[in-house]
């Protein structure tokens, strides 16, 4: 069985395609389960994200896909949250779905993965700001609002990299989310950008792998010709790792699925 959970759709405004185009170009690609997981509501960068006040259209959306779909494809329910202290909505942490990605996009005020800000890293000391970053994973794991990291070393996305060793940092934010019970999503979307690797990297996979912990599959689609991108890809480099099972969530609940 083949799952992709974490997909957007129209409501984040910077995702295009309806999201019976992102079901069917998963039901084309061979996918057996497919995530919505759109940019969750708060109250900083507005313009890339839903609404409050959309949050329970989206639901409905979702859910109707699901019975539309039923037999033909597993529709799952989620939200892409930004682990933002001060700005996560009780409502978004409270959700009824299946499962909350805990992400972050933000050190501070600077969007970092935003090629708006881009110049910024010429300000900035760029181990520090990846210390922040892991640092920043690891109150996410502590907080015990979330099921699934997205795209763990998206620092990483314009290919500024550390300049120091930070493998001690790494493996610390790494049990952090062991401690907390989390999976981490292998997210093909780095292949799409500059940095033009999955996350997490190979290095980081193997050691989240000899921990143990959990992967599963995303695509990190905003448009339907994302949904399903080098999954084989994914699964090879999760099997080197030495992985033979992923995870999907109905309701937050775990399942453990072989992969193919």
């Amino acid at each position: 069985m083949r799952y992709d959970l974490h997909n957007h759709t129209w409501r984040c405004n910077h995702a295009v395609g309806s999201m019976d185009e992102y079901v069917q170009k998963a039901i084309e690609q061979g996918l057996e389960g497919f995530g919505f997981a759109c940019h969750a509501p708060m109250a900083f960068d507005e313009e890339n994200r839903m609404a409050l006040a959309e949050l329970e259209s989206y639901k409905r959306d979702v859910l109707e896909l699901k019975e539309r779909y039923a037999g033909l494809c597993d529709i799952k329910l989620g939200l892409e949250v930004d682990y933002l202290p001060g700005f996560m909505e009780e409502e978004v942490l409270q959700f009824e779905g299946d499962y909350l990605i805990g992400s972050i996009h933000f050190l501070g005020d600077w969007g970092f993965d935003n090629p708006a800000f881009l110049a910024e890293y010429a300000k900035r000391d760029i181990n520090e700001s990846w210390r922040r970053y892991l640092e920043g994973i690891v109150a996410m794991a502590q907080s015990g609002h979330f099921d699934i990291v997205g795209h763990f070393d998206l620092m990483k996305v314009f290919g500024f990299r550390p300049t120091e060793d930070l493998r001690s940092e790494i493996e610390q934010a790494l049990r952090a989310i062991k401690r907390a019970g989390m999976v981490i999503e292998l997210n093909a979307s780095g292949l799409r950008k500059k940095v033009a690797e999955p996350y997490p990297s190979e290095s980081i996979l193997q050691m989240a792998g000899t921990l143990e912990i959990p992967i599963t599959f995303s695509s990190d689609s905003h448009a339907p010709e994302h949904v399903g991108f080098e999954r084989v890809r994914l699964e090879n480099l999760a099997k080197q790792a030495g992985y033979t099972h992923y995870t999907i969530f109905t309701h937050r609940e775990k399942e453990s699925l072989k992969i193919p």
